[in-house]
């Protein structure tokens, strides 16, 4: 097991955000997080990547307890995360925002801009190395974020929300990219709103309500719980 989150809960002055939530993924894993807006899915992921200190509770990560550590401490363990909202460093290139991530595992100038080019390789962006990433597109931000997570070399790394504002065609291509991910060893905790995308990547999910686990299931046992049907996926939902 690679991911340990025991009895987890968050107050913001008073409302509960999370409530005594227990997360476990094993090594390898591809685990999706779905629930209504304002369920406490991006607070669990800021809990976890030590954004914010839990009320209660403890996260265990690869066999440390990283509870109320920094993200940069947590970075330095192999845990990397995207945002919702990407904010590429718009005025460095495409490669020299990545490079700020690979300085994690090297030192040199040479090493780290060896490694950020892989990682770009990796993602689709090599082409555009040397772009200004204020010139991205937002599919070309997304990855661009991918990009710097990957940068570190995590073990395990927190998707939140990386195909929002894509069209088809860039949504199949981020799901490639998920599952390439996966096959260098590379352990995914996914949060995402295109359910036909989160139940076709995960080998589980888990739904949050109200800040408290709703179920969890495979993909198809998901979609046939009524509590997650009158939750959140509403009647007819098909998993095609």
């Amino acid at each position: 097991m690679i991911l340990e989150a025991k009895n987890v809960s968050k107050s913001f002055l008073g409302l509960q955000a999370l409530k005594k939530l227990d997360v476990s993924i094993n090594k390898g894993e591809i685990v999706g997080l779905i629930g209504p807006n304002g369920a406490g899915k991006t607070t669990l992921f800021n809990v976890i990547g030590g954004y914010l200190k839990p009320s209660t509770g403890e996260v265990i990560f690869d066999g440390h307890n990283i509870t109320g550590q920094h993200p940069y401490t947590v970075a330095r363990k192999g845990m990397a995360r995207t945002f919702q909202i990407v904010k590429p460093l718009t005025g460095l290139t495409v490669l020299e925002n990545v490079m700020v991530g690979s300085f994690l595992e090297g030192t040199s100038t040479k090493h780290t801009q060896e490694k950020a080019g892989e990682t770009l390789q990796q993602v689709g962006l090599y082409e555009k190395r040397n772009q200004t990433a204020g010139n991205l597109t937002l599919a070309g931000r997304k990855r661009l974020e991918v990009a710097r997570a990957l940068a570190i070399k995590p073990k395990l790394i927190l998707l939140d929300e990386v195909m929002a504002g894509l069209n088809a065609t860039e949504v199949q291509q981020t799901i490639e990219l998920i599952h390439l991910i996966r096959e260098k060893g590379i352990t995914i905790f996914i949060i995402e709103h295109i359910m036909h995308v989160i139940m076709s990547v995960s080998d589980r999910v888990i739904i949050l309500n109200y800040g408290e686990k709703l179920c969890e299931g495979t993909p198809k046992e998901i979609i046939n719980d009524k509590r997650v049907i009158e939750a959140y996926l509403g009647e007819g939902f098909d998993l095609a």
